[in-house]
């Protein structure tokens, strides 16, 4: 059993049952929020951060759950006392309206999670000196001249890309130290298939009823969930300094593969019937590029930031060495994953 912050144990012993309260161990700047703990981002930075001593506090809103609160982003009231109440660390604010589709229909509501809440919560995160990381997305570039550098201008093409281009600007402007992390398309532990564009196309087939047609231009960078949390989880360790000019770095780890293998891939898993057939697509467009352009992803920091890590006592040989090992066995993890993966994949389509 358990509360927020605690654990409930049941003692039994002969003639007596006792509730035994425990409350966990709270290492000191080890705080964090994280917004959007209900989607498959959310979960997977929630888990990362709870498995690695911090005191996780999350929040949801229409599917909130045991042990997160339920939190309106858009009012700013309710933002404000959630962050005065808790005083996080550290705020990882994964909640979007992620849907370009919805948020085409339903603009209005879609920048007010998008934008205002955003700027909201930046206000906020700065004013109790939280260090601030805002997912974003590759949909603010435009895809036309890839590949994409760390400083190549912001293009976005839709409402969607647009309103997190928005975020980004908002996080920036209220909360100069904050991280900005450009997520490509997501896949990991989904607990509906509309939560990841992999596995979306399941529900247009599962009665066998249904054709769906693909194109077969469309190359991303799927990126498993995991990845990116433990991503957020080392610059929320790393953070909490104040920072000015912007300045970029990169982690590419991601495989890049045709959208459309990695969707039929995860059907043919699910969907054993699934009967699918090719042919010519007579509109394809002149120029793929679009599609091939995004999708690595990018975090924005300062300048500053640099400076005091160049300012910083000078490493001894030994700390370097075992750093540099340290990030070999992530890349070397990473490449055999993505390995891994496309075996898996390809091992699928020739069986069936």
């Amino acid at each position: 059993m358990s509360r927020e912050g605690a654990e409930l144990r049941i003692m039994f012993s002969p003639g007596r049952v006792q509730l035994v309260q425990e409350e966990e161990a709270v290492v000191p700047g080890r705080k964090v929020l994280v917004t959007g703990a209900t989607g498959l981002l959310g979960r997977a930075v929630f888990r990362e951060f709870q498995n690695n001593g911090w005191l996780v506090i999350g929040t949801g809103y229409r599917r909130a759950r045991p042990r997160l609160l339920c939190c309106d982003l858009t009012d700013e009231d309710a933002v404000r006392g959630l962050l005065q109440e808790y005083k996080p660390n550290a705020v990882i604010h994964c909640a979007a309206e992620r849907r370009p589709d919805v948020v085409e229909r339903h603009t209005e509501a879609a920048v007010n999670l998008n934008v205002h809440a955003t700027s909201t919560l930046a206000k906020e995160a700065a004013a109790c000196a939280a260090s601030f990381l805002y997912i974003s997305t590759d949909y603010v570039f435009d895809g036309r001249n890839p590949p994409y550098g760390e400083d190549d201008c912001p293009n976005p093409l839709n409402v969607y890309g647009r309103s997190k281009h928005e975020g980004e600007r908002e996080t920036l402007r209220h909360c100069p130290g904050a991280v900005v992390l450009r997520v490509p398309v997501l896949f990991g532990e989904v607990e509906s298939v509309t939560e990841s564009a992999v596995t979306s196309l399941w529900l247009k087939v599962q009665e066998g009823t249904e054709s769906c047609t693909l194109d077969h231009c469309q190359q991303r960078f799927p990126t498993d969930a995991r990845d990116v949390a433990a991503v957020c989880r080392k610059l929320a360790e790393r953070a909490r300094q104040a920072f000015s000019e912007l300045q970029v770095k990169m982690i590419d780890t991601q495989q890049k593969v045709k959208l459309a293998d990695l969707q039929i891939d995860q059907l043919t898993r699910v969907h054993k019937h699934a009967k699918l057939t090719h042919a010519e697509i007579t509109t394809l467009p002149d120029n793929t590029r679009l599609y091939e352009g995004v999708g690595r992803m990018f975090i924005l920091q300062s300048q500053d930031e640099i400076n005091t890590q160049l300012n910083h006592k000078q490493k001894t040989a030994d700390e370097k060495i075992k750093e540099l090992e340290q990030k070999k066995l992530y890349l070397e993890r990473s490449v055999k994953d993505a390995e891994d993966n496309i075996r898996e994949m390809l091992l699928s389509r020739r069986a069936h």
